[in-house]
């Protein structure tokens, strides 16, 4: 993270944070953890609404995602905060992982929407199909996870669970690399775009550079798309060669011929020479 964008990060909290101190519960009670600052628990509250808690909240959202900021602004957890338009634009041009997309339409009505993350169905976010590895500005699709996490995701595969898409970033750090990966993550999971869009797992590209899949029919990346997997050194770890080598094996037994001689101990009447058996057939 550059300097600038520090410190216009810090600028913003502040004054986010002076307008919500003493102010909030019951029904304006905001998501977050009690040791969280009031901006960051205002933030991970608006984050909520527009990925998973619109409809729960009573609050209108189109197939697209975006919801009316005037309704945004008059729900209970937001209203309690006294946010207004200056301080929604505040909260988005200062967030680094360019969460959320404000836009003012034709009617002069301002809409927001949150650029990936949703488990609410309904919403079909107008995302940028990825039609080869190309269509990826880094080349590159990684999925951050933990070494808990990976106990599963290695026999199982990556699963959207109750999100509508999985989630990869454009890499592990670098200018591309602006969402789609937690902090915490300590294992990296590498995605094999071109094999799995030639098994016809379908992705896309969030307006925020996250590349999103919804796996299979199950909500599954299986591990035979995994390319490699790297700990937080950044060196491979031990075991997922196992996938990757499975991935390649055929998918039907191979036939291979050889010629094998068995040299029996030596016997009365056969002199200890060896015995050709011919050719035999061996499956793998």
């Amino acid at each position: 993270m550059d300097e600038v964008a520090q410190q216009s990060q810090r600028s913003t909290a502040e004054k986010l944070g002076n307008r919500t101190r003493g102010r909030g519960g019951g029904g304006g009670k905001l998501r977050g953890l009690p040791k969280d600052s009031p901006a960051v628990r205002l933030s991970k509250t608006l984050s909520w609404l527009l990925r998973h808690g619109a409809q729960s909240e009573g609050l209108p959202m189109r197939p697209d995602g975006y919801v009316k900021v005037a309704d945004l602004l008059e729900n209970p957890k937001i209203k309690s905060q006294s946010l207004d338009l200056v301080g929604l634009q505040q909260i988005v041009n200062a967030d680094l992982k360019h969460r959320y997309s404000l836009v003012r339409e034709d009617d002069d009505v301002w809409w927001i929407k949150a650029n990936q993350g949703h488990s609410i169905k309904a919403v079909k976010l107008d995302l940028k199909p990825v039609l080869s590895i190309e269509d990826i500005p880094s080349r590159t699709a990684v999925h951050g996870t933990t070494k808990a996490a990976w106990q599963s995701i290695s026999s199982q595969g990556l699963s959207k669970m109750t999100r509508n898409h999985i989630h990869l970033a454009q890499g592990v750090t670098g200018k591309n690399v602006i969402s789609g990966m937690r902090k915490s993550c300590d294992i990296f999971i590498f995605i094999n775009i071109p094999k799995a869009l030639t098994a016809g797992i379908k992705f896309f590209l969030s307006d925020n550079g996250v590349v999103l899949t919804e796996g299979n029919d199950k909500g599954f990346l299986g591990p035979e798309f995994f390319l490699s997997v790297q700990n937080a050194k950044r060196e491979a770890l031990a075991g997922w060669e196992v996938w990757n080598l499975h991935s390649m094996r055929p998918a039907v037994p191979t036939t291979i011929t050889a010629t094998s001689t068995l040299v029996p101990q030596a016997s009365e009447g056969m002199g200890g020479l060896a015995q050709k058996l011919g050719e035999v057939e061996i499956q793998s």
